[in-house]
């Protein structure tokens, strides 16, 4: 699957791009204004304070719901991952309600499961290493099943196996809900209008100012400020690569390995 470029670049650099552009078109916006004042009394720009309020209220809008929808997203993606965590736990404590004959078999099976699982987290934004991981994953997901389902046709484990059917329905679904919430990102579409408007709106704040000279140090915090709203989304969007990661919550899969420790 082709993903959108950005993507495909490092967040830092993005956002040190996203900070020289605000730089740029502010002193673009003031050039302009500059260049209006030489032209005729009669053709000299009027003020636009209330177009650049209407351009900062729809960013600060766009802005804020951008961020909502990011935060929104990481926060699905760590609980999934603790629910999955407790899923496989529990499907691997239900094997000592069989006899240790089968308990042994569905252990060792699990065991790899789990090593399967772990690879997939530890893949980080590897495509190739995430595709196999998950065919490891469907591999001894349904082994797991067909030997469930065996089990089921034996009227002496049938008790045993109504435990066990449940857990491991809620193991194997949880893996596509974690696949699609690491696919959901922000749309790009949207991140796009948001940095379109950020350069509009820093234009309009270069064009709106009326002296001689530009305030060097609020324009910098201006434009940093903005670089790191923006930059937190990003971040937030690819939590595989990112300073905001889903680490603690990753530490719960790993931690399934103590189960097989005997």
């Amino acid at each position: 699957m082709n993903e959108p470029i950005l993507l495909k670049i490092d967040a830092h650099w993005i956002a040190i791009g996203i900070f020289l552009l605000i730089l740029l078109t502010n002193w673009l916006g003031f050039r302009y204004r500059k260049f209006q004042e030489a032209k005729p009394a009669a053709e000299k720009p009027e003020g636009m304070g209330s177009i650049e309020s209407s351009m900062f209220g729809l960013m600060a809008l766009l802005l804020g719901f951008t961020f909502s929808m990011a935060l929104s997203k990481f926060e699905t993606r760590r609980q999934v991952i603790i629910e999955e965590s407790n899923d496989i736990g529990t499907a691997v404590l239900r094997t000592d309600l069989f006899p240790d004959s089968i308990r042994t078999l569905l252990r060792a099976d699990f065991k790899e499961y789990v090593e399967a699982r772990i690879s997939y987290y530890d893949a980080g934004v590897d495509a190739d290493k995430i595709d196999s991981a998950l065919k490891k994953t469907n591999f001894y997901s349904g082994r797991l099943w067909k030997r469930a389902a065996m089990l089921a046709q034996d009227d002496r484990y049938r008790t045993s196996n109504l435990q066990m059917i449940p857990a491991l329905n809620s193991m194997i679904d949880i893996v596509s809900v974690r696949e699609s919430g690491r696919k959901a990102k922000v749309p790009p579409f949207i991140l796009t209008m948001l940095l379109i408007l950020t350069l509009i709106s820093s234009f309009l704040v270069g064009y709106g100012y009326k002296g001689r000279r530009r305030n060097l140090v609020m324009i910098c915090i201006f434009s940093l400020m903005t670089t790191i709203a923006l930059y937190l989304i990003l971040e937030l969007d690819r939590p595989q690569s990112g300073m905001l990661n889903l680490s603690a919550a990753e530490e719960h899969v790993m931690a399934l390995r103590e189960l097989f420790h005997e």
